[in-house]
C-alpha cells in the first residue's frame, strides 16, 4: 500500500516552481519591455529572436527528457539535476538581464546568446523537476495534489516578483543606479533565492515509482512509443495554446499600463503611477491564478479533469474578449475582470501536469516501458513554445500597429496594445479548449490503469525477492562445496 506523501515533501516540491517561476515571470512580464525600452531593441527583432531560439528548444527539451530517463544515481533520476544546475541557472539569469553597450547589432547578438543559454539551463532544471512529480507517487489523486502544491509555489514565486520587482528597480535607481543596473541588481536577488529553493526541493523530496520493467529501451523505441501516444499530442496542443493565451496577457501588461492606462487619479489614493498600477494588477492576476489552482482539485474531482479544463478555458476566453472595450479610467472593471479570468486560467495549470503524469502511466501500461522524462519534457517544451509564441506575437502585433518605445502611441498603436491583452489571448484560450475535447483518458479509466500497474510492480517486486533468495541460496551451496573441497584437500595433503 502506497503511503501518503507528507506535507513537508509537498511543500519542498512546491519550492522548485517558486524558484523557476520567479524567472519565468521575469521573462514573460519584464523581459520584453527590458529589451525594447531599456536595451532599445526593436519589437520586431525581439519577437523574431524569441521565436527562432525555440528551434533549438524543440530538440533540447526532449533530449533532456531522454537524458533524465537514462540517469541512474543513488539520489534518483531527476532530483540530482536540481542540485547540479541551480548555480548555472542563477548566473545565466543575471547575464540575461545585463546591459552592455555593444551597439545595435552587438546587443541583439548578446540577447540571442544569453536568452538561448537561459532557456537551456531552464530546460536542464525544469524538465527533471517536472518529471519528478511522476515518480513521487503512483496515485493520481496524490499527483493532482502535488500539481496543486507545485502551482501554489509557482504563483507564489510569480507574485513575489510582481509585488517587489518594480519597487526594487526604483530602490536601486534612487540609490544612483541606472535603469539597466536596477534590473540587474534586482535579478541578482532573485537568482540567489532561486538557488536556495532548488536545493531545498532536492533535499526534501523522494523518488518512489520504479518502472514495471527494467529492460533498457532505445531512444528510438521511446520516441516511437511517444509518436503513437494520442493523448500526449492532444495535451501538448492544448498546453501550447493555453501558454500562448497566458504569455500574451503576461507580455502585454506592462505595455498596457504604461501606454494605455497611464497614471490614474484614484479615490482615497490620489495620483497613482502606472508602474504601481501594473504591479498591483500583475500581483492580483497571479493571486487569482493561485486561487484557481486551489480550486482545481475539488472542481476536477466533481467534473473530471477534461471537462474542468475545457470550461475554464472557454470562460477565460469570454472574459478576455470583454476587456477590449474597457477604458483607461475604468480601473475597478479592469482589475475585477482580471481577477475572474485569473481564477479560470489558474484552474487549468495543475490539470495539465496531472494529465502528463496520467499519460506517462498510460504509456507504461500500454507498452511496458516508462519514459517519464521524455513525456514530461514535452510539457516544458509546450511551456516554452507557448511562451515564445505568445511573446513573439505580442511584439509582432505591437510592431504591426506602429508601436514606438518611450513615446505617446497613436490610436492604432493603442488598439494593438489592447488587443494583445484581450482578443488575441481569447483566441488562444478557445483553441486550447477545442484541443482538449479529444482527450480520452478519463479519471475512471486511469484508476484502472493505476491499479494494474501497481499490481505488476508488486508482482515484479516479489519476483525480484525470490530471485535474490535463490541467488543467495545458490551462493551458500557453492560456498559450502568450496569449503568441503578445501577440507578434503587438506586431509589428503596431511
Amino acid at each position: 500500500m502506497t503511503q501518503p506523501i507528507k506535507l513537508k515533501e509537498k511543500v519542498g516540491y512546491s519550492f522548485g516552481d517558486f524558484a523557476s517561476s520567479m524567472f519565468w515571470k521575469l521573462f514573460t512580464m519584464f523581459l520584453t519591455i527590458f529589451y525594447t525600452d531599456v536595451i532599445e531593441l526593436t519589437p520586431a527583432a525581439v519577437g523574431t529572436m524569441l521565436l527562432l531560439t525555440r528551434v533549438w528548444d524543440s530538440i533540447n527539451d526532449p533530449m533532456m527528457g531522454v537524458i533524465c530517463d537514462r540517469t541512474h544515481t543513488r539520489r534518483g533520476k531527476f532530483r540530482p539535476y536540481l542540485l547540479w544546475v541551480a548555480i548555472p541557472f542563477a548566473l545565466v539569469g543575471v547575464l540575461t538581464f545585463t546591459k552592455f553597450d555593444f551597439g545595435p547589432t552587438g546587443k541583439l547578438i548578446y540577447a540571442y546568446v544569453t536568452y538561448t543559454l537561459m532557456m537551456m539551463v531552464y530546460t536542464a532544471v525544469n524538465v527533471p523537476y517536472s518529471s519528478l512529480m511522476g515518480v513521487m507517487s503512483p496515485v493520481p489523486a496524490e499527483r493532482t495534489t502535488l500539481a496543486s502544491f507545485r502551482f501554489i509555489g509557482a504563483f507564489s514565486g510569480g507574485i513575489f516578483v510582481t509585488a517587489t520587482a518594480a519597487h526594487l528597480i526604483d530602490f536601486f535607481k534612487n540609490g544612483g543606479a541606472t535603469e539597466a543596473q536596477g534590473y540587474q541588481y534586482t535579478v541578482i536577488i532573485y537568482a540567489i533565492l532561486a538557488v536556495l529553493f532548488f536545493w531545498l526541493t532536492f533535499a526534501w523530496t523522494n523518488e518512489r515509482v520504479k518502472p514495471v520493467r527494467q529492460e533498457k529501451s532505445s531512444v528510438r523505441e521511446d520516441f516511437k512509443d511517444l509518436s503513437k501516444n494520442r493523448p500526449w499530442f492532444i495535451v501538448l496542443g492544448a498546453g501550447v495554446f493555453a501558454l500562448i493565451f497566458l504569455s500574451l496577457r503576461d507580455g502585454s501588461m506592462m505595455y498596457y499600463f504604461k501606454y494605455f492606462v497611464k497614471d490614474q487619479e484614484l479615490p482615497y489614493f490620489g495620483l497613482v503611477g502606472w508602474e504601481k498600477l501594473a504591479s498591483v494588477y500583475m500581483t492580483m492576476w497571479l493571486a487569482s491564478n493561485m486561487l484557481g489552482v486551489i480550486l482545481a482539485k475539488p472542481v476536477s474531482a466533481l467534473f473530471g479533469k477534461k471537462r474542468t479544463f475545457g470550461v475554464a478555458m472557454l470562460v477565460s476566453a469570454g472574459i478576455s474578449l470583454m476587456m477590449f472595450w474597457l477604458q483607461p479610467g475604468q480601473i475597478a472593471l479592469i482589475f475585477g475582470l482580471n481577477v475572474l479570468v485569473g481564477i479560470s486560467a489558474g484552474i487549468i495549470m495543475p490539470l495539465i501536469w496531472a494529465m502528463y503524469a496520467d499519460i506517462a502511466d498510460f504509456s507504461e501500461w500500454k507498452t511496458g516501458r516508462r519514459a517519464t522524462g521524455l513525456i514530461f519534457s514535452s510539457s516544458s517544451m509546450s511551456q516554452k513554445m507557448g511562451g515564445a509564441l505568445g511573446g513573439a506575437i505580442t511584439l509582432w502585433i505591437l510592431a504591426a500597429y506602429g508601436f514606438q518605445a518611450n513615446l505617446d502611441q497613436t490610436q492604432l498603436g493603442l488598439t494593438g496594445i489592447k488587443m494583445t491583452l484581450s482578443i488575441y489571448p481569447a483566441l488562444g484560450a478557445a483553441i486550447s479548449a477545442v484541443f482538449i475535447l479529444g482527450y480520452q483518458l478519463s479519471d475512471k479509466f486511469m484508476l484502472q490503469v493505476t491499479a494494474e500497474l501497481e499490481e505488476k510492480r508488486q508482482h515484479q517486486g516479489k519476483e525480484t525477492i525470490q530471485k535474490q533468495d535463490l541467488n543467495e541460496t545458490g551462493m551458500s551451496v557453492k560456498n559450502r562445496m568450496r569449503s568441503d573441497l578445501h577440507a578434503d584437500a587438506s586431509v589428503n595433503i596431511n
